[in-house]
């Protein structure tokens, strides 16, 4: 479970930009969107959902890329660019494209992330020294790192490295640590690689595997971050892929029948020579009663396709307990399937879990007091002079005062009257009026 994700000088985000999971403060009603876990005999109330909403080109899309930037140099350890190209996010595998184009000099750029796993609260933040926009032969540079298990230090890495108390830990530790620890630290120190994050390595090799493994195994399986939805491509992969072998996934193809496919069933086709499943509506013919397999871009609704990639993960994350962050969730999916994924994720009998979808919109249905906390609502918007984005929440404007905003307000027509700010108002009429004066004088 997620609590609070930070991140600076990541594209539009100049200034420190925090997207926090974890309940405001006097905020009544909703408990269903609550998640509550205890960590060293604390409860801490975490947001099952949360909905980010802004007009284009204001920043939504790049806090999600964040996200899934961080996900990337965390699994891969280092701050050298991917080999791999193939993330429609090309800053996760090529970090020179983080900085902001506008700083004239290099500026280090922050992540940072607090989630629950194993009953154990884990803060984990790197500092970068990237270099300027598309710098690509910069010397980078970990400024700092530090890793944090139930608000006890276990390590700080900057010039110099230091290590905290790992009592919260101990069960992850060999047990000839504390008899070496002098020389363990010593080799700790020497291990460090200015392009490395010493939690994935050092750390790793010589404190404990396992307590990285639990971190690693969060990130990959747990932290599933989509990127611009609109080109998500789910992969069945095979062991012994054989020809014309076809996998069709129940849940999600009951699932699918809800939504309204067209075909009888949607499976995931391998053929001989591929490694890789493709999506395929799959009926009977008419006339032999044999199954006919048809490409499902042929034959089923982009909207279709999108649900059909997506709902395997919101699965996974109501299963684990995972965080699932979607770009462009709603993107051709009729707002009633996905208030129903949303009411999956508030049941508590369902979502027991404590699974967690976070999401950025256009569409204003979900503006409502009777489906989101105000603490669950984010807004970003983008200074038309700096051109810097801003992230905050609704329940930031508090409840009291001209621009407070009390439980149930009409959210919807106060967002369109811009009470909330991150919108804009667009009238294309001048730039045609233009163009018919100009086709007149001809």
């Amino acid at each position: 479970m997620i609590l609070e994700f930070k991140t600076k000088n990541y594209k539009s985000f100049v200034d420190e930009a925090v997207f926090s999971m974890t309940a405001a403060p006097k905020q009544k009603g909703l408990d269903y969107s609550l998640l509550v876990k205890k960590t060293k005999g604390k409860s801490v109330k975490g947001l099952c959902s949360s909905v980010i909403y802004g007009p284009n080109a204001s920043g939504k899309t790049n806090i999600i890329g964040a996200m899934d930037t961080f996900r990337a140099i965390v699994l891969r350890g280092h701050i050298r660019n991917s080999e791999d190209q193939s993330s429609p996010n090309q800053a996760s595998s090529s970090l020179e494209l983080i900085p902001n184009n506008m700083e004239k000099c290099s500026e280090p750029v922050l992540f940072s992330i607090d989630f629950i796993e194993n009953d154990l609260l884990i803060h984990y933040e790197v500092n970068l020294d990237l270099g300027c926009f598309l710098d690509s032969e910069y010397t980078r540079k970990v400024l700092r790192e530090e890793l944090h298990v139930n608000n006890e230090k276990v390590f700080v890495r900057d010039d110099k490295l230091s290590f905290g108390d790992f009592k919260n830990i101990n069960k992850f530790l060999a047990d000839n640590l504390y008899r070496n620890e002098d020389s363990i630290i010593e080799i700790s120190k020497n291990s460090l690689n200015d392009e490395e994050l010493f939690l994935m390595n050092g750390f790793k090799l010589i404190i404990s595997q396992s307590f990285v493994k639990l971190i690693t195994n969060w990130f990959t399986n747990k932290f599933m971050v989509i990127y611009r939805a609109d080109s998500l491509q789910l992969i069945k992969r095979f062991v012994d892929p054989q020809k014309q072998t076809v996998y069709v996934e129940t849940t999600t193809n009951n699932a699918a029948k809800l939504f309204g496919i067209n075909s009888n069933a949607l499976g995931y086709v391998i053929s001989e020579n591929e490694a890789d499943a493709k999506l395929c509506s799959i009926f009977k013919n008419m006339k032999d009663q044999k199954n006919a397999i048809v490409a499902a871009e042929i034959f089923e609704s982009y909207g279709t396709i999108r649900f059909v990639n997506i709902f395997p993960l919101v699965i996974r994350a109501i299963l684990t307990g995972g965080t699932l962050v979607v770009d462009e969730f709603d993107a051709s999916i009729h707002p009633m399937a996905l208030m129903s994924i949303i009411n999956v994720f508030h049941n508590d009998e369902i979502n027991v879990n404590n699974a967690q979808l976070i999401f950025n919109t256009h569409n204003p249905i979900f503006l409502n007091s009777n489906i989101f906390r105000r603490d669950e609502i984010k807004f970003v918007e983008r200074d038309d002079g700096n051109n810097n984005s801003v992230l905050y929440s609704l329940s930031d404007f508090g409840t009291t005062g001209e621009k407070g905003v009390r439980k149930h307000e009409d959210y919807m027509k106060n967002y369109f009257v811009s009470q909330y700010g991150a919108i804009k108002d667009i009238d294309f009429t001048p730039i045609f009026e233009e163009l018919i004066s100009r086709e007149r004088e001809v």
